[in-house]
């Protein structure tokens, strides 16, 4: 059995969230369970990967265990990490959308090319070539 890690991530405005990361990333909705401006469940692909989100706050048994950036001083304790193809072209997509750029886009030590950006609600991202499934020789 395959085993598959979706990291989860919290919004205070999902819904317009579900649509930027689609325009500014290259996501695609795969599923939004929504009502009015809450979403309950949203899946969201990129290539074989996968993210969910959600609205934040709420007495949810779950949402009372997830912290708001506002309550870490928006300093975040995990970050999706995403492998792209084009990460150049990637990165002039995401800061024509408005991603505040965290690391400048630049070629990695450990191979590969990357940067950091963090979107309009302040959750922290890494975009890169590097793959580690295909690159275990420089590890």
């Amino acid at each position: 059995m395959a085993s598959t890690i979706i990291p989860c991530l919290r919004y205070r405005d999902a819904l317009h969230m579900v649509d930027w990361l689609c325009e500014a990333f290259g996501f695609e909705k795969q599923a939004v369970y929504a009502d009015g401006d809450t979403v309950h469940h949203a899946q969201l692909t990129y290539g074989d990967g996968m993210i969910m989100l959600g609205s934040s706050g709420g007495d949810s048994e779950w949402g009372k265990l997830i912290a708001d950036l506002e309550d870490t001083g928006r300093r975040e304790t995990q970050s999706p990490c995403v492998i792209v193809a084009d990460v150049d072209a990637h990165y002039a997509r995401a800061k024509a959308a408005g991603a505040q750029i965290a690391i400048e886009i630049a070629d990695q030590g450990y191979g590969g090319r990357g940067y950091a950006c963090r979107d309009p609600e302040g959750h922290l991202w890494w975009f890169g070539s590097y793959d580690p499934w295909q690159d275990t020789a420089q590890a």
